[in-house]
């Protein structure tokens, strides 16, 4: 982190200012080990490879740890050959390509691969995750001169309320303990007149009822996430012939392998080569099987959350991810920039 992103923190649970603590070691403008410190409380939390941590290591996210890291850039567009990430970050928020001067809170980062877009816009994108996928976001993202990243909990964020012009949050809530508590916190930091862009999985026969992914992750959720992982590899492996031929299936082939539990990005990706759909299908069957938490919604539900929280011009519908909505705090304007 760069010393003068310290404006833009708090303690989590008092939300006081927090000073950097000296000395730190520094590595240009960037502070690469060190602490922030609440002056009135004492709480400490410790900058740890450029990244301010809020919460501990060890958590109930620490598969997606496991799974950023070790497919760190396996979504990025530049190295899939595939617009589908800066693709869905535009469709889904609708923001447009020019957000200087505005502030972008990024809830759930993961490796980064949104991240990247967000920053592309010229805003000043302060992003977190719960687990250690931050430190593949930071080697991917981290020297950019617009990006704070931390890791922080969504119930317990370190930055002031009515803080944001804009929050996004993908392919996250249904993966917290409480989605809907989750979606209320991120509203709460945006300021009047600021926008979210949000998703959830479905709820619904189709997806639950009929999906065996509910059943099997009754015995892998809690399994050790490496362990795992190898299991997963080697799963994919030994389908990967069928699943091959079950592809050519028209219409409904690539649906075939997602019910045998192999991931198949091949219509999103047509036409990629082997080795890189294989690479999509470790990561995302891997993603089927270790969440700890799983909650999907139903549409009428995720909308009920919009208007629960105040949110004007809602829009939910089906769309990426399963649910995707989109609404705006009333007031202000939007437009403003805070200090970084």
């Amino acid at each position: 982190m760069k010393a003068e992103h310290v404006s833009l923190l708090v303690c989590p649970r008092t939300k006081r200012p927090l000073e950097l603590k000296q000395p730190c070691v520094m590595e240009g403008a960037r502070v690469r080990e060190g602490a922030l410190v609440e002056p009135v409380s004492g709480a400490r939390y410790p900058i740890v490879g450029f990244i301010p941590r809020f919460v501990p290591q060890e958590n109930y996210a620490r598969s997606f740890g496991f799974e950023w890291n070790a497919h760190a850039r396996t979504q990025y567009d530049e190295v899939s050959g595939f617009a589908v990430s800066r693709e869905r970050f535009e469709k889904e928020t609708q923001w447009g390509s020019d957000l200087r001067g505005q502030t972008v809170l990024e809830v759930g980062s993961g490796s980064g691969r949104f991240t990247r877009h967000a920053l592309a816009t010229g805003a000043i994108v302060v992003s977190f995750d719960y687990s250690s996928a931050v430190e593949a976001n930071y080697r991917s993202n981290g020297a950019h001169e617009n990006l704070l990243l931390v890791q922080a909990s969504v119930f317990d964020m370190p930055f002031r309320p009515g803080t944001f012009d804009k929050a996004f949050c993908f392919g996250v809530l249904q993966h917290t303990p409480d989605p809907r508590r989750a979606f209320m916190a991120i509203v709460e930091q945006l300021k009047p007149g600021g926008a979210i862009a949000s998703d959830v999985y479905p709820k619904d026969i189709k997806h639950c009822l009929l999906s065996p992914k509910y059943l099997v992750r009754l015995f892998t959720r809690r399994r050790d996430p490496e362990r795992l992982y190898r299991g997963v590899r080697r799963y994919v492996d030994f389908m990967w012939p069928l699943a091959r031929l079950l592809r050519r299936i028209p219409r409904i082939g690539p649906s075939l392998n997602w019910g045998l539990l192999v991931a198949d990005y091949s219509r999103e990706l047509p036409g990629a080569p082997d080795a890189t759909l294989k690479e999509w299908a470790y990561l995302d069957t891997f993603d089927i099987l270790s969440p700890r938490y799983d909650k999907p919604q139903t549409l009428r539900t995720f909308r009920s959350w919009h208007r629960e929280a105040g949110l004007v011009d809602i829009d939910v519908r089906r769309g990426y991810n399963g649910i995707e909505g989109r609404g705006r705090k009333p007031g202000g304007d939007s437009g403003l920039q805070i200090g970084a």
